[in-house]
Order: C-alpha cells, then structure tokens, then sequence
C-alpha cells in the first residue's frame, strides 16, 4: 500500500502559499462587496475565505511534524470549520426576518471573480488532492469554494429575476450545509488517525516493555 501523502513536497508548501495569497486577497474583496451589495451569501463566501486562509496557514505549518501534530491540526480545522457554518447558518435565519434585497449586478460579477480565484486554487491543489487529514482538509476547503462560488452566481441571477432575497438567503443557507458536511469528514478523519497513532504508540510501548 502506498504511503499516505503528508504535505511533506517542496512544491505543495510553494503551492499553498499561492493558495493563501489567493484566499486572503478575495477574503478583502468579498467583504467590502458582501457589505455594500447587501448579500448574505457573498458575506457567507468571504468568511470561507477567511477560514480557508487560516486553514492552509495552519497546514503549513503543521507538515513535517508527527503524525499526532498532524491529526491534531486537522481536527482544529475541523472545529473552526462547523463553527463557521453555525454562524452563517444562525445569520440566514436571522436574516430571514430581516428581509432587504441584495444587489444582483454585483453579487454575479464577485462571484465570478471569485468562481476564478477558486478554480485557479483547485488547479494548484489537484495534484495533492488525497492525502492524511491534514492535506485533505484543503482540497475540501478548495472544492467547497468553487460549489460555492456557482451557487452564489446562480443566487444572483435568481435575485434578478425575481427581485426577492430568498435566492440569496437558501444559497447561504446550502453553504453552511456544505461547510458542516464537510467539518464532519475533517473531524472523522482526524479522529480515525489520532486512533491510529495512539495504538502504534501503545504498540511500541508494549514491544519496548
């Protein structure tokens, strides 16, 4: 069986580091543009973002060492990763009796620029997409983007011809599913590898004694 994948490639690290960069600029854009279009799916897209950034900073750092560090990291990403999706879930639902209709033009136009910043990242990354919880908890941030990026599109074409919120408010809605779906696979995975160095450590304590 092959070994897992740690990150551990000069190029994936060269990789990462454009993927931040990436992250970061759009997370700037994406809020300015969230606040003034009024959209609380682009406000949603940017905090993804956000995490994203943090996420892959936290990878950096994290390849290299133990597998225990490793698995450790991932499911600290995991957590921030539900916590982000019960924020933008608890402010749709506050938004719901909030109405206000967002601005389609510029909801569509940020998220096509973002729909490019994310497709760019899911080319870096693709190589590297499998890996240990750690790694894959950045292809899963990436492809997460890019679903998001179309629905956000799809949400302002819908705020378009129906001049309502709702469109804007499901797609914001659907992204905090996504983002809780996708923590609990991060979660899981982390919490099956800390198992697993947990028994070898036991093991070799045993072989040792």
């Amino acid at each position: 069986m092959a070994a897992t994948f740690t990150g551990e490639d000069r190029r994936y690290r060269a990789a990462l580091f454009a993927v931040v960069a990436i992250n970061a600029t759009m997370f700037l854009v994406e809020t300015l543009a969230g606040h003034l279009a009024g959209s609380r799916a682009l406000q949603a897209d940017a905090l993804d973002f956000l995490g994203d950034s943090l996420t892959y900073g936290l990878t950096l750092w994290a390849v290299g060492r133990s597998a225990r560090t490793r698995a450790t990291a991932a499911l600290v990403k995991g957590a921030s990763l539900s916590l982000m999706g019960l924020w933008v879930l608890g402010s749709t639902l506050w938004s719901v009796f909030v109405l206000g209709t967002p601005r389609a033009e510029l909801m569509g136009g940020v998220g096509f620029l973002a729909l490019a910043a994310n497709l760019g990242s899911v080319l870096l990354l693709m190589r590297w997409r499998d890996g240990d919880a750690n790694v894959r908890s950045v292809w899963l941030c990436s492809r997460n983007d890019a679903i998001g990026n179309l629905a956000v599109i799809a949400a302002a074409g819908a705020v378009a011809l129906t001049a309502s919120a709702w469109p804007d408010l499901v797609v914001a809605g659907a992204m905090a599913a996504l983002f809780l779906h996708s923590s609990t696979r991060i979660l899981l995975q982390a919490r099956g590898e800390l198992r697993e160095t947990a028994t070898g450590s036991a093991a070799v304590r045993v072989v040792r004694g």
